[in-house]
């Protein structure tokens, strides 16, 4: 191995640790889903000290499903509801997204919602450099199954989607 490439390792592999190592306990909200907006989209109204709050927008993190207009969009939309609306769960706040959403891990009964949406195939995996992240498995799982969006050969990612015709109305 020469130098260059032993620097570039052990530089992977700092800038790996401290993510892992400095990262701090994120906070958890629970809370009760009070609406569905689109497949990777909800609202909680959290409950801290007994007493019901407004309910603030969260984004599934590691997802993104159909938009709204967009083939598959309301079926996503549907799955996510059927599955969490009026119910708690529990969200891992991990910051905000460009929009201002909550960004977080939403699981109901322990139960990670991300992976059980693109498990079924109502979402892809978040995508970097166009490779499947966080649900990569997930994904290859549907994939394999030709489970709902998955099925289609003709699905067209949401951000390719956007890029071509915009946000939704």
């Amino acid at each position: 191995m020469n130098r260059a490439t032993c620097c570039a390792a052990l530089m992977w592999v700092a800038c790996a640790w401290s993510q892992v190592a400095a990262k701090p306990s994120e906070p958890t909200l629970t809370g009760v889903v009070t609406r569905v907006s689109d497949g990777d989209t909800l609202w909680v109204r959290p409950d801290a000290d007994g007493q019901p709050r407004k309910p603030v927008k969260v984004r599934l993190l590691g997802i993104d499903a159909p938009e709204r207009c967009q083939a598959g969009g309301a079926e996503s939309t549907a799955a996510l509801k059927s599955r969490v609306l009026r119910r708690e769960v529990a969200v891992r706040v991990v910051g905000r997204d460009g929009y201002g959403r909550l960004l977080g891990e939403v699981r109901l009964d322990g139960q990670d919602l991300g992976a059980w949406m693109v498990r079924e195939g109502h979402a892809w995996s978040h995508r970097r450099f166009g490779v499947a992240d966080v649900y990569a498995s997930e994904e290859a799982q549907a994939r394999s199954a030709q489970r709902g969006l998955f099925g289609d050969p003709a699905a067209i990612e949401p951000r390719s989607f956007r890029r071509s015709r915009g946000n939704c109305p």
